[in-house]
């Protein structure tokens, strides 16, 4: 038994040395505050809804001829007969177990709903953000290394094009030209009915859907980028290790893609984070002008069909991602630069 006891000391130590380490730290603060943050959005997106004029059975009054007995039996079935509070309280003791109520506008559970439907805005939401910050990191660089010569110029103008034109103008100008006029793409939906598509096939029917909408949610962003990148690499390009790595022969491919770029990738890395939270939003706008059956149009029809628990679920699994996508653009830090306090 003694014998065992400097093990057990030493698997002690190396516990508490784990537990206090400065990364482990800071994931578990950023956890606690990603906890409060979904409770607060949890309760405020439930009461907002709540105050506002209008219920399921009212919407379904709308479409139906219903009885004020066949009103009263509906709310109660719902349980939109009781207080706001009992109600928020029923609805976090659901989201526990995962259970986000039932939605009598599909006929479905709300779980099911969201999960053949979540991966359209997934999908739209990381190839927007993907081909925003590659395309207008790239520009960024560009304008950087002829900084005061007509290319510069000429990106800088470009940028500030698609930064003042907003994004359903470009969407409905994309759908008219390519789609329309051309005809080189779909007009709407998220893939050929009936087609019976498969492997690549279908992979390939969901990208030329998809082309037209991601390109709407790309441009005011290509140009946030190209501004944020051009600054960054100015910026970096004049430090003092810039000049050292270009006083020892390295070629300026290398410094401008290996040294100068990655240490102006963090302002970078902040705008994707908060380009998450903005493409969740405008997917409303996007999905609803272009048929797709992403998040955004599921919430656009649960507003006017007063379907709550549907409408309750989308902001949940909406804001759910983008804290998520927060912290780990936080953890990223690290990982791009060291120096980064993590207090």
């Amino acid at each position: 038994m003694a014998a065992s006891d400097p093990a057990g000391r030493r698997q002690t130590a190396g516990l508490k040395k784990a537990l206090s380490s400065p990364t482990l730290r800071y994931l578990l603060r950023r956890l606690s505050q990603a906890v409060l943050v979904m409770l607060l959005v949890i309760v405020g997106s439930f009461v907002l809804i709540k105050l506002s004029p209008g219920d399921l059975v009212d919407a379904l009054a709308g479409t139906r001829d219903l009885t004020a007995d066949q009103m009263a039996d509906l709310r109660s079935r719902y349980g939109l007969d009781q207080s706001v509070v009992i109600q928020l309280l029923h609805y976090m003791l659901r989201l526990v177990s995962l259970d986000l109520g039932y939605s009598p506008l599909n006929s479905a559970p709300v779980l099911d709903v969201l999960e053949e439907r979540w991966p359209v805005t997934a999908i739209l939401v990381i190839s927007s953000v993907t081909l925003s910050m590659a395309i207008g990191t790239l520009l960024g660089v560009v304008a950087a290394r002829h900084a005061g010569k007509p290319v510069d110029l000429g990106i800088s103008v470009l940028m500030l094009i698609l930064y003042a034109t907003p994004s359903f103008i470009i969407a409905v100008l994309l759908m008219l030209v390519f789609a329309l006029k051309l005809r080189w793409m779909p007009i709407a939906g998220y893939e050929t009915v009936g087609a019976g598509y498969t492997g690549f096939q279908h992979l390939w029917d969901v990208v030329v859907h998809l082309t037209l909408p991601c390109a709407a949610l790309c441009t005011f962003f290509i140009a946030i980028y190209g501004r944020i990148g051009r600054a960054a690499m100015l910026e970096v390009l004049s430090l003092d290790f810039i000049r050292t790595a270009r006083g020892k022969g390295l070629s300026e491919r290398r410094v401008i893609y290996v040294h100068a770029l990655r240490n102006a990738l963090l302002p970078l890395v902040t705008m994707a984070g908060l380009q998450v939270s903005s493409l969740v939003g405008g997917a409303v706008l996007v999905e609803t002008v272009f048929g797709l059956p992403g998040l955004g149009r599921t919430a656009f029809d649960a507003v006017f069909q007063r379907d709550t628990n549907l409408l309750l679920g989308v902001v949940f699994i909406s804001s759910l991602s983008v804290v998520i996508v927060n912290l780990l653009i936080d953890l990223l830090y690290v990982l791009l630069d060291p120096r980064v306090n993590l207090k």
